[in-house]
């Protein structure tokens, strides 16, 4: 169809002549709303921003002369932080003289680094800035999906209760009851024991 016939046709319908594919040969064109057609495309984009995996830097702090228990403690806020998925950013911040040492901090993160290498790998090597140096780690790839899996089936098994300590079912381990109207068997009486 010509561009001067699907223009007549547009405004005898008192609608808009819409160019939807531009790159097409020929180029496709729609008669329709164009008020309609850019809101339902904006939706559109807002709807595959929100589908977006939106990436979160957790950050942590250290200090050059960072004592064992306390570099244990946030080796295990970064281990967390990386089963979860998200990135981890580590800083190590200098003070006073300990900026005319960057070795210390440079060791401290790679120690970091191969502590945590089964979880996470290093994105963005240390970098000196300033009073402070920053080393990115970001989790391997499934680590999301792996998280997810052990939610769920904690959860699962949560809401199915607490499995029984023997490993059988619960049915297996209990006692036998005795039936109404019969009979129970005497109790086995305890004997003694004097000591010699």
């Amino acid at each position: 169809m010509r561009v001067e016939d699907a223009l007549r046709v547009a405004q005898e319908a008192d609608l808009d002549l819409v160019e939807v594919a531009p790159d097409a040969r020929p180029p496709v064109c729609k008669i329709m709303d164009y008020g309609k057609f850019k809101y339902e495309t904006a939706q559109k984009a807002r709807e595959s921003r929100k589908n977006q995996q939106q990436t979160v830097i957790k950050e942590q702090k250290l200090r050059p002369k960072i004592d064992d228990h306390d570099y244990a403690t946030k080796r295990g806020h970064v281990m967390r932080f990386l089963e979860a998925g998200s990135k981890v950013k580590v800083t190590i911040m200098f003070r006073g003289r300990e900026q005319s040492r960057p070795e210390l901090g440079f060791r401290l993160l790679q120690r970091l680094a191969s502590d945590v290498a089964d979880l996470g790998f290093v994105e963005t090597s240390a970098k000196q800035d300033g009073r402070n140096m920053t080393m990115v780690l970001a989790p391997h790839k499934g680590a999301k999906t792996r998280v997810k899996a052990q939610q769920t089936a904690s959860q699962s098994q949560s809401q199915r209760g607490p499995a029984p300590a023997g490993g059988g079912s619960a049915a297996s381990t209990a006692a036998p009851r005795p039936t109404p109207g019969a009979n129970p068997a005497p109790a086995p009486e305890a004997e003694a024991v004097t000591p010699s």
